[in-house]
């Protein structure tokens, strides 16, 4: 197990190098679903975050008992304890944010960003290398969800957040706001982000 990454190493992974959504392109439902205003998606990534962070610290601390044929199994319960503790914390605190995510909470059970780190780190490694994980890879698809959300409100509507980023003469992109601004957006800021890569790849290269 020598061979694991450290909890440090797990984090900053989570973020840039292993980014959810921008790197192993998971959990792209939510992100394509809630990113019209930057307060919900930032609500959702908190939601995320916290179930991720629980459920990968249970794993983790009960992994020298799971069973290979029922380890999904768990994984999934789990899960969709959290999840239900999250929901019902959103209803009862934040009720119209609730209702604007609408059905996105339950279906964290089955986000494959959560699973994934489940079966990756928490089923092999410690309580803090599972809680490292989580951090950094809540912190990652909280900062996806945002650059696309501020992209399409900003556009949308000419707001961020509910201020005015933008002049009232600045027309305003409705499709931004819409399906198809989710996709239009995203397939942009991915393609920044491969193109940034392959700049400083070449960059090494030569002057290596």
């Amino acid at each position: 197990m020598s061979d694991l990454p450290t909890p440090g190493e797990r984090f900053i992974q989570g973020i840039l190098p292993e980014n959810p959504v921008y790197r192993q392109l998971l959990g792209l439902c939510p992100t394509l679903a809630v990113t019209n205003g930057l307060k919900p998606a930032l609500t959702m990534a908190a939601a995320v975050g916290a179930v991720l962070l629980g459920a990968n610290i249970i794993i983790s601390l009960i992994r020298g008992l799971l069973k290979p044929h029922l380890r999904i199994v768990v994984f999934t319960l789990t899960i969709a304890t959290f999840v239900t503790i999250v929901d019902r914390l959103l209803a009862a605190y934040m009720y119209p944010m609730s209702k604007t995510l609408g059905p996105y909470i339950p279906l964290i059970i089955v986000n494959c960003i959560i699973i994934c780190r489940c079966e990756v780190c928490a089923s092999r490694q410690g309580p803090v290398a599972a809680a490292g994980d989580a951090l950094g890879q809540a912190l990652g698809f909280g900062l996806a969800l945002s650059s696309i959300a501020a992209v399409r409100e900003i556009l949308g509507t000419g707001m961020l957040a509910g201020f005015s980023v933008l002049p009232a003469a600045w027309p305003q992109w409705v499709i931004m706001v819409l399906p198809p601004g989710a996709f239009l957006t995203f397939g942009l800021l991915l393609a920044l982000v491969n193109w940034i890569d392959a700049t400083r790849a070449d960059k090494k290269r030569r002057e290596g």
